[in-house]
């Protein structure tokens, strides 16, 4: 898996910047903090359940996609951090 874009980035160079947004604007409209979105779109926290509705309602979009990027992402962190994991292979008698 290639290495995938923190969603906050999405979010900022898809969404925000180009609506002319600036991040207390867009807290504001989501209703959230700017503390929050400030996390989110620096890296520091991910796109919750809750913060994909948001999203989704915010800019026209689904739900699952702002998820499923934070999935992927969290996946492949994952996969970095953990380098060669040892697991015996399960199988039925």
């Amino acid at each position: 898996m290639f290495n995938p874009p923190h969603p906050g980035e999405v979010l900022r160079e898809l969404c925000i910047e180009p609506l002319g947004l600036t991040v207390t604007e867009a807290a504001e409209a989501l209703g959230v903090s700017r503390k929050t979105l400030s996390a989110l779109l620096n890296g520091r926290s991910g796109i919750s359940p809750e913060m994909a509705i948001r999203l989704s309602k915010a800019f026209d979009t689904s739900a699952e996609s702002w998820l499923n990027q934070q999935m992927h992402y969290d996946l492949w962190v994952t996969e970095q951090s953990l380098g060669d994991i040892k697991v015996r292979v399960l199988t039925a008698a």
